[in-house]
């Protein structure tokens, strides 16, 4: 099934791309346990069909949790211990500050009114237990949906075994076309065998084969889906007959084997042996993958002389025909996977070919290159696009940190991917990144620059996290390999990370440390430390009081992210201006600058990141007189602020208490609450669609164009006047000699400073001042 992620859902269920046959009655009896319990186990063989009845049921009653219904996907997961961080990501929660421990998940969730489902749950089944139960018991609002092997065994429980589709039976007459196609088994082949073959229709000539098969299938949808393939180029009564033989043999061959295992074997078997040899051994390669993945990957990691590279992408769309692998879309972007059963039957074989040591390793080179790569694009227009990578990869990049935790050759190389992905970590995963680094610095003392690189790293998450005694521990060490290796980057990102630690303690002698730190990135040319480390010394200037200093740092960081087209530090540095200007009473500019704060951000998909930039928007709202807005943006602000697991920041404590009190004597203590929630409910994309949808109302300023003029830049007045004259911004990039998307980013800029939200209003605006 092809998956995309629907925005427009208080969650993130796939959108179902395929149709769902049958199990009415399954759907009600789960519905009516789940409104008996709080969690309740879908049980049944592997390709019976639990996670697709689950996800149904999870779409029919998302309207019914306020919170929304999420989805835990445990397919890929190897690590246990990283079991709660999966349900905190699936949330979209960061773990910046803190562990997300189960007693913490479950303090963040004691008031949502939400649906879990959690798939998959067999192979690490005891922690799942131990975490629904602890959930189940701090959470009154909170039901759980798992699918499992076996059941969870927590108290209350209720657990329903998930049936195969209703079949023929075969002590009944030959029944009528119609008749048979009010089995689910048949409509479910009837339908994907069309898909396979349109010619394909159930009729009198092969109704009994028909019936015949779906009996043998056991109404298993995983073989009833792989056999529809064959239909393609078998009739079904060549298709059974091969079935029959093949069920025969295993059957006499393994009898302790249950019926419906051998069946599914049995299919899968014989899928296998339907292929050519190279697709058998490119699916017993791809099997490595632990979650999705690209065409480009498979390529690096599965090519060699018996599988040449120009042949991969052919075997590969061979391997799609044949409903082995799945293809999904993420973003435009073509993206592959295995089913669970599919990927474990691969690695079965993959034993028996071997070779699975060196597409390890191979598999290990590759996401060393590709978090190399994102390290490389840190500073540039790809930035998101390389982060977002990072995100659809953390399956893979687990699974191959992992590997080098079991190979002493390999802990190097664990240690520089751990390093490298320094970015995703700071972002929200603070906790999960600094577990690794533990874990392969301790697997590995050897002194070397992956050492040096991998304690910096370190340092830096665990400063994020208070932790200051291991933080000194961690950059002593760091701080001798880098100067035993000259390497000035690491000096200097070590010296960042103690100016970091007395910023984050609120104290103004961070300026020192970071100033020093800048003057040696400036130095060596390195474009992202020297604007993360402006970021950090523009807020240490506020500290000592200097917002000009302050302000005239984060217009250097603009200066320098609009140059190479980056994002992030430009985020912070309009979020800074904005509060500057608030703090001026510039409730204009603070409003633009805070907006666009949030709409930079907003491709992180990081909860806890925009808090701060919707905390500033709720004051203004508030300011305005925009009580109800800014009790919304507050509610969003607190599930970020919730979500980072840390408190205020000293510098906003006093606004944020403030514009508590404000609120709360205009709306009432009841609608103000109740404000409050509805901002919590917000995914968090249609939270920044509510902070960006709705311009701040400047009042009689908005009207007079000569008072707006004033907030643009010479750069942008000069393409104002160009988008008025027409010309687009593939044409206005060419005419001043500037990337198309900087030419972008200066219309954004103004269509947000002007709060318009049209070219041609900016054009009507240009002419008005012209007029006059």
């Amino acid at each position: 099934m092809a998956v995309s992620v629907s925005s427009s859902r208080r969650g993130n269920l796939p959108v179902e791309v395929t149709s769902f046959i049958g199990r009415r009655r399954e759907l009600a009896d789960v519905r009516s346990l789940l409104s008996e319990s709080r969690a309740v186990t879908l049980t049944g063989v592997g390709g019976v069909g639990k996670t697709r009845l689950a996800l149904r049921l999870a779409g029919e009653l998302h309207r019914a949790f306020s919170d929304g219904v999420w989805l835990v996907d445990f397919s890929g997961l190897n690590d246990s211990t990283l079991l709660v961080p999966t349900v905190a990501a699936a949330l979209g929660l960061s773990d910046a500050a803190a562990p997300w421990r189960v007693s913490r998940l479950a303090e963040h969730l004691a008031e949502a009114q939400i649906l879990l489902v959690l798939d998959n749950c067999e192979h690490v089944v005891t922690e799942c237990a131990l975490l629904v139960d602890a959930l189940l018991r701090s959470c009154p609002q909170l039901r759980v949906l798992v699918t499992s092997r076996q059941p969870l065994g927590v108290n209350g429980e209720r657990v329903m075994q998930v049936p195969s589709l209703s079949i023929p039976r075969s002590d009944r007459p030959s029944p009528t076309t119609d008749t048979l196609m009010r089995y689910e088994s048949v409509s479910l082949l009837a339908e994907r065998a069309t898909a396979a073959f349109p010619g394909f229709v159930v009729g009198p000539d092969n109704g009994e084969a028909v019936a015949r098969l779906c009996s043998r299938l056991d109404g298993i949808p995983l073989a009833i889906e792989l056999a529809a393939v064959r239909l393609r180029a078998l009739s079904v009564h060549q298709v059974l007959d091969r079935l029959e033989d093949r069920y025969g043999l295993l059957r006499a061959g393994s009898p302790a084997a249950m019926p419906r295992q051998r069946t599914l074997r049995a299919l899968i078997d014989w899928s296998f042996d339907l292929l050519t040899a190279r697709e058998q051994l490119l699916w017993a390669r791809v099997s490595v993958f632990a979650g999705s993945f690209e065409l480009d990957s498979v390529e690096q990691v599965c090519a060699d002389d018996t599988l040449p590279v120009e042949s991969i992408a052919g075997l590969m769309a061979g391997l799609v025909d044949k409903s082995v692998v799945v293809r999904e879309d993420h973003g435009g972007q073509a993206r592959y996977r295995l089913l669970e059963t599919i990927r474990q039957y691969g690695l079965d074989r993959l034993q028996e070919v071997g070779g699975q040591a060196q597409l390890l390793r191979r598999q290990r080179d590759l996401y060393l290159r590709l978090v190399l790569r994102t390290e490389a694009e840190l500073f540039s227009p790809n930035q998101v696009a390389w982060y977002q990578r990072l995100l659809a990869e953390l399956a893979n990049i687990r699974a191959v940190l992992g590997y080098c935790l079991t190979e002493r050759e390999a802990a190097g190389a664990g240690q520089r991917i751990a390093a490298a992905l320094e970015p995703l970590w700071c972002a929200g995963m603070v906790v999960e990144g600094r577990r690794w680094l533990q874990r392969l610095l301790a697997f590995d003392t050897t002194p070397s620059a992956d050492r040096m690189r991998a304690l910096a790293v370190a340092g830096r998450l665990a400063t994020l996290q208070g932790l200051d005694a291991e933080r000194l521990v961690l950059l002593a060490e760091g701080r001798i390999l880098a100067e035993k290796l000259g390497d000035d980057t690491m000096v200097a990102h070590l010296t960042t990370t103690e100016g970091l630690a007395e910023l984050l303690h609120g104290r103004p002698s961070a300026v020192e440390p970071l100033e020093e730190a800048l003057a040696t990135y400036r130095t060596i040319g390195d474009l992202f430390g020297t604007a993360v480390t402006l970021t950090h010394l523009s807020s240490a200037w506020i500290l000592h009081g200097d917002t000009d200093r302050a302000e005239a740092l984060c217009q250097e960081i603009l200066a320098l992210s609009e140059a190479h087209g980056e994002r992030w530090c430009a985020a912070h540095a309009w979020l800074t201006l904005g509060l500057i200007a608030w703090h001026k009473r510039d409730v204009r500019r603070a409003g633009d600058f805070g907006t666009e704060s949030v709409r930079l951000r907003q491709p992180f998909g990081l909860s806890w990141a925009v808090a701060f930039s919707l905390e500033l928007l709720a004051w203004l709202a508030n300011a305005q007189g925009q009580s109800a807005r800014a009790a919304r943006l507050l509610g969003v602000a607190r599930t970020g602020w919730r979500s980072l697991g840390a408190p205020l920041p000293v510098t906003i404590v006093n606004d944020h208490e403030r514009c508590l009190t404000e609120l709360r004597k205009a709306l009432g203590p009841s609608a103000f609450e109740a404000a409050v929630q509805e901002g919590q409910a917000l995914p968090l994309d249609e939270a920044v669609t509510f902070a960006l949808g709705v311009k701040p109302d400047h009042g009689a300023a908005q009207a007079e164009p000569g008072a707006v003029a004033t907030q643009l830049t010479r750069r942008e007045t000069e393409i104002a006047e160009l988008v008025a004259d027409g010309l687009s911004n593939k044409e206005i990039a060419a005419r001043l000699v500037i990337a198309q998307r900087t030419a972008e980013c200066h219309v954004e800029h103004i269509l947000i400073k002007l709060g318009y939200t049209s070219r041609a209003q900016i054009a009507a605006w240009v002419a008005g001042s012209r007029d006059r």
